[in-house]
């Protein structure tokens, strides 16, 4: 569906639920949602994934640490939704990955306590790779790491993903379902009528559209509460906010583990191969400004590199090896805790207009909040059950079997399916009649042309930006400014179709 059609739809259609953020919450209950057979509209003020949902440390895991916070509960669904991703909803986007966990003589934790809860996170799991090793088997799985008062490393398996890609699985997998979605599209105010939430109005391209709804769920992230705000003047604060600062690194070794670095009894980093690079991170302090303001400044950089360091040669995290730095906001539910110790607990609200507030939670468990969400609206959209089962994303399915439309090195063939799965066959179509659209966009990434058009045409990508951030990850390889001139060039043309057609608009 084009964009001037989606936003026709947005204003001439009645919905049964309209989804404000196109985050992976959002993403994840529109799909939920119409897959159900429900008339869905998502819509997001930005790109969808752009926020925190792109700006994760690029896990789906369990959370051992969640252990010693006494989170049994939540460790466990985490673990069901990680099997259910890595081998039925996502498997070419969520993959195992081995994790150590380095015990040295000035840690926090003896190997004895780390056995032991690695055999209970690993019972968990269902997995069996758990476990000690010896410092000489973990360096020849994680070249650099430091040795001196090493003891030995805790084994473990989680799984690693590409965050901004499983959300935009999420947002096309609403889309074949049905949904009408769009992005660059901002909720101006909720439309009340009788005091009940029947949608919204929207701002999209310099238009104002009014959308109707039978229901609301407000997925805004870290704005839920401006959107409440919209339905409640008087809405008090329902979350609070941590900042989490990663840093991506350059690296000329091969890694077969990621590593776990703890530093008290409860916080954790990470330092985990990614695309080539090694992901660092990450921080977590309380963020107390607007959304809008969140940046990683020089300090919270030189707390990552630090904290790395406390596991890594010196060598290995040089400054100069730096090639992208983000950050992201965490949503958690009030509390007088600090925001390390805080529980990653998904906050619902539906309060007496019937919108329903759905913000926290984890990145791994995006499914099953999505589900509650549904269920905690099933009367009002007349559901008689929800279908719990998982289901595969568009590409999770024949990547035994996928069949590419024109010859490309193995190198290139395995970056495509990492990224989209059995759909890269789409993403080549057009390569068949322009083979330049073949070429690589740069020597130093495994990224080609054809899919920069694919990005334009059939993932709502509206600029450079929005390819260059979160449909490739190009630029966290720090090649944003490099490249920007070229993708415009290959989308220009697309852009110049997509706006000689205005949709009418609806004010009011």
């Amino acid at each position: 569906m084009t964009r001037a059609r989606a936003l026709e739809e947005l204003a001439g259609r009645d919905f049964d639920l309209l989804v404000v953020g196109g985050g992976i919450i959002g993403a994840g209950i529109a799909a939920t949602a119409a897959r159900h057979g429900l008339a869905v509209a998502l819509v997001e003020r930005g790109d969808f994934g752009g926020a925190t949902s792109s700006a994760s440390s690029k896990l789906v895991h369990g959370g051992l640490r969640y252990l010693r916070l006494g989170d049994v509960r939540l460790v466990r669904e985490a673990h069901e939704e990680r099997r259910h991703l890595m081998t039925r909803v996502a498997p070419h986007l969520v993959r195992p990955q081995p994790f150590l966990m380095p015990l040295y003589d000035s840690g926090p934790y003896r190997p004895a306590v780390v056995q032991a809860g690695i055999a209970l996170y690993s019972t968990l799991a269902r997995a069996r790779l758990n476990g000690l090793v010896s410092a000489e088997r973990a360096l020849r799985m994680v070249p650099g790491l430091r040795t001196a008062g090493l003891r030995r490393c805790g084994l473990y398996v989680d799984c690693v993903t590409n965050d901004s890609r499983l959300t935009l699985a999420n947002v096309r997998a609403a889309a074949e379902s049905g949904a009408t979605v769009a992005n660059g599209a901002t909720v101006s105010a909720l439309r009340l009528v009788g005091g009940r939430v029947r949608g919204a109005d929207v701002i999209a391209d310099g238009g104002t559209l009014a959308v109707s709804a039978k229901t609301v769920v407000n997925a805004a992230g870290p704005w839920v509460d401006e959107v409440r705000r919209l339905a409640d003047a008087d809405a008090e604060p329902s979350i609070r906010l941590s900042k989490g600062v990663h840093v991506l690194l350059a690296t000329d070794t091969s890694w077969s583990a990621a590593l776990t670095i703890p530093h008290d009894k409860v916080r954790v980093s990470f330092a985990v191969p990614w695309e080539g690079m090694l992901l660092l991170g990450t921080t977590d302090t309380l963020h107390e400004g607007g959304p809008d303001a969140v940046v990683a400044d020089q300090a919270d950089i030189e707390v990552v590199l630090a904290e790395a360091a406390g596991a890594l040669d010196d060598a290995v995290v040089r400054r100069d090896r730096i090639r992208a730095v983000f950050a992201g906001l965490r949503v958690l539910p009030q509390s007088g805790r600090e925001t390390a110790r805080a529980r990653r607990e998904t906050v619902y609200i539906q309060d007496g207009s019937g919108l329903l507030t759905v913000a926290g939670g984890k990145l791994t468990t995006y499914r099953r909040i999505a589900l509650d969400a549904l269920e905690r609206l099933r009367a009002d959209l007349g559901l008689h059950r929800i279908d719990r089962e998982p289901w595969p994303l568009p590409g999770a399915t024949g990547l035994d079997r996928v069949s590419l439309p024109v010859e490309v090195s193995p190198t290139l063939r395995a970056h495509l399916l990492g990224l989209y799965g059995s759909l890269a066959s789409e993403v080549l179509e057009p390569a068949v009649t322009d083979p330049t659209l073949l070429e690589p966009l740069s020597p130093d990434a495994p990224d080609i042309a054809a899919e920069v058009v694919y990005a334009a045409e059939r993932e709502w990508a509206r600029n450079a930006e929005d390819i260059l951030r979160r449909r490739t990850t190009l630029a966290l390889r720090g090649l944003a400014d490099e490249l920007t001139p070229r993708v415009e060039q290959l989308i220009g043309p697309l852009e110049e179709a997509r706006h000689s057609f205005r949709p009418p608009r609806l004010v009011g």
